[in-house]
């Protein structure tokens, strides 16, 4: 038997953690895992590793996973070979288009479509094909305020400040919990001892959340704030900062922060904090000790971003940072240059250029909000959704309003998902064609080194080999193009391998050819634990994509969103609100599948402060009744002192025990869908974002 280690990166979250693979050839000729660790030569994640890249071992052996195309007949499911699969759906989907329209076909991307070069690269060159508007993502159930906050402000939805974690004093942190997510809109792998590592150079470290999380457990300072209100304390703060004159200079081109004093004067610390629940001495004593700071970050993140008011909080993030003269500053927020520039190598985008049909939300980047899906398929006429293609993506556990999606799902005449799960949503596909696991492709991160917390690169070689008869992702796009155009007498435009786009990507990049570092795909084979490129530094000044190459303070859509954030009527006294939760060990509803990752103390329960219980006649363990205005769940509740008073949470992506779903350990656990009580309604309305925080519930014993 012959022992092998590899070197690669684990890409089931944004971490990127460097990792040490043992394999060994068995007598049978077959590959075998024998351990997965941290690579402790690794440029950037120095050794750090958790239980999601231990659990890459369980997805390369679950007997769960589809290793060939399936098709469903009736309730049973039948394999199929590759290329008929591949005329099956070119028909179909042509035919729908011919006979409907083109946007009688619907496209949902899923969140691990950004952790796999391949899905980057090469799903456009089929899905490009369909032209259709009725694009949907995970994005507009996460991130979609930062990208259209920067958008607006910067030029472009990529150019995203990051915390410069290892060099700041003093951290803001609102709606996040790195300590679970590993970063999140922020790559920083072994996030723990850098947030440590600020406490002990005698900075500080303050979290402001409903909840009392992981992260908030190691910080200086924990502030509870009401769900959805997040912007009210931002206001306060910002204001604040105006007021007592406490902002810096900055050396950058601003125009329109006068108008942003001017328009915010009314909303001082004292009126926001009856919004936010946050004493308004405590916004102030906030605004005063983060200006007091040789440099600060303020890092707002998904609590944030998915509420009524999303893009005004990310807003005024950027704002807090530029005002205080931490933008583009060392210690403060820095923007990257990764050595694959996705900044520089496209468009800064567009935003409201066309609209939903139902509700007329708006579109940003080509994609319309998901919480529309439904309702596009629902609501009969012309441009009615008629057929879906869904690509590693579980929306009927990650979009609001799960069961209404169920039963859109069940009247549409084709559906084909790209996935190697048949999970909550694949269910009801007409086809699902499996794509290589994890460890049997290759891979380069081009959307998290955009985030990394320094400019960092690695080339992730397969550790095993493609099995016969499969196809990675990239192929199976291929091969779908290929149908299509030859079905719609389309002439397809020639493609190359996904690692040769990223040759071309480094070699033309600012480390490439022209530089001294002469980084290439062959430059990167040489170096398996990754490069190293530096500290963030200074650079906004020359990567805005603004018309005149000036920040755009006050952008006109949302100086009008003002208004809607005076008007928003008073919560209800009595009323719950609903908050979601991550854990480490639980990123997407399919690694729920993993002995490694469910396995230890039960984290499905809904969370709530024990004077919240005994108001209700509750007790700790007992099972209770969820209702909101779109559903009821059942669930066991668990007293926390770590809750806020009148908020309630429950984790995303459980909920697995429907019918049809083929995952066997996942659907063993107890537990239900947070996101059959999340609003479709409930959005912001300014970007379409799901607002899944913030959510009216009532709570009684089952």
């Amino acid at each position: 038997m012959t022992k092998t280690l590899h070197h690669r990166a684990c890409h089931l979250c944004e971490a990127i953690c460097g990792l040490t693979i043992e394999t060994e050839v068995q007598d049978d000729g077959s590959t075998q895992i024998r351990s997965i660790k941290g690579d402790a030569q690794d440029s950037f994640s120095r050794g750090h590793i958790c239980p999601k890249a231990v659990a890459l071992q369980d997805i390369q052996s679950d007997p769960d996973r589809l290793r060939q195309p399936m098709r469903r007949v009736g309730n049973e499911w039948q394999a199929i070979e590759w290329d008929e699969a591949f005329e099956l759906v070119a028909e179909r989907l042509s035919t729908i288009q011919t006979q409907h329209g083109q946007n009688a076909v619907a496209v949902y991307q899923g969140n691990p479509s950004v952790h796999n070069y391949g899905l980057m690269t090469h799903s456009n060159y089929f899905l490009g094909q369909l032209k259709t508007r009725n694009r949907y993502s995970a994005t507009s159930v996460d991130q979609l305020p930062h990208h259209l906050t920067s958008h607006l402000m910067y030029g472009h939805g990529l150019l995203i400040p990051i915390p410069d974690i290892d060099h700041t004093d003093f951290m803001l942190i609102l709606g996040g919990n790195p300590l679970a997510s590993n970063g999140s809109i922020m790559t920083v792998p072994d996030v723990e001892k850098r947030l440590k590592a600020i406490q002990k150079r005698g900075g500080k470290l303050v979290v402001v959340d409903p909840r009392r999380s992981e992260t908030a457990a190691i910080a200086d300072q924990h502030v509870f704030v009401r769900p959805g209100q997040d912007a009210a304390l931002l206001f306060g703060l910002l204001n604040t900062l105006f007021e007592e004159n406490l902002g810096r200079a900055s050396h950058l081109a601003i125009d329109g922060l006068d108008e942003v004093r001017q328009a915010i004067a009314g909303f001082t610390a004292e009126s926001m904090s009856a919004q936010c629940g946050v004493p308004a001495q405590t916004i102030r004593q906030l605004a005063r000790d983060f200006t007091a700071a040789e440099s600060a970050v303020c890092y707002g993140r998904m609590g944030v971003s998915t509420q009524a008011f999303g893009t005004l909080c990310q807003w005024l993030v950027q704002l807090i940072n530029l005002v205080t003269g931490n933008l583009d500053r060392v210690g403060g927020v820095l923007c990257t240059e990764p050595a694959v520039d996705l900044v520089a190598s496209t468009s800064g985008g567009h935003f409201n250029r066309w609209q939903s049909r139902v509700s007329g939300l708006p579109e940003y980047g080509g994609e319309l909000p998901v919480s529309a899906l439904a309702e596009e398929m629902l609501s009969e006429g012309e441009g009615q959704v008629r057929a879906l293609v869904t690509v590693a993506g579980n929306p009927v556990l990650s979009t609001p309003n799960g069961r209404q999606l169920e039963q859109a799902l069940d009247g549409l005449e084709f559906m084909l998902s790209i996935d190697f799960y048949i999970n909550e949503t694949t269910r009801y596909a007409d086809l699902i064609l499996p794509p290589t696991g994890p460890l049997e492709h290759d891979h380069y991160d081009t959307t998290f080194n955009m985030f990394a917390v320094r400019n960092v690169t690695r080339f992730n070689e397969a550790v095993l080999a493609k099995p016969a008869g499969a196809l990675h992702d990239w192929e199976i796009f291929v091969g779908l193009a290929k149908a299509f155009a030859v079905k719609t007498g389309v002439e397809l435009k020639p493609t190359m391998a996904p690692e040769q786009m990223i040759d071309m990507g480094l070699r033309f990049g600012s480390y490439g050819d022209k530089s001294e570092h002469k980084l290439s795909l062959a430059a990167l084979r040489e170096h398996p634990h990754g490069l190293d490129l530096g500290a963030l530094k200074p650079n906004l000044a020359g990567r805005l994509k603004t018309a005149n190459k000036h920040i755009q303070a006050a952008p006109a859509v949302i100086m009008a969103d003002l208004q809607r954030f005076a008007e928003q009527p008073t919560a209800k006294a009595d009323e719950l609100l609903l908050i979601g939760r991550r854990h480490v060990r639980s990123n997407n509803s399919w690694m729920h599948n993993y002995h490694r990752l469910v396995k230890g103390k039960p984290r499905h329960q809904l969370l709530m402060h024990p004077v919240d219980l005994s108001q209700r006649g509750l007790t700790d363990g007992q099972l209770v009744r969820v209702r909101s205005r779109v559903g009821v769940i059942e669930v066991e509740v668990a007293a926390s002192e770590d809750m806020m008073a009148g908020v309630v949470s429950l984790p995303h992506g459980w909920g697995h025990a429907r019918p049809g779903v083929q995952m066997s350990i996942a659907s063993e656990q107890p537990g239900a869908s947070a996101n059959d009580l999340t609003d479709e309604r409930q959005l912001d309305a300014l970007s379409g974002n799901a607002a899944l925080n913030g959510v009216p519930v009532q709570v009684e014993a089952a």
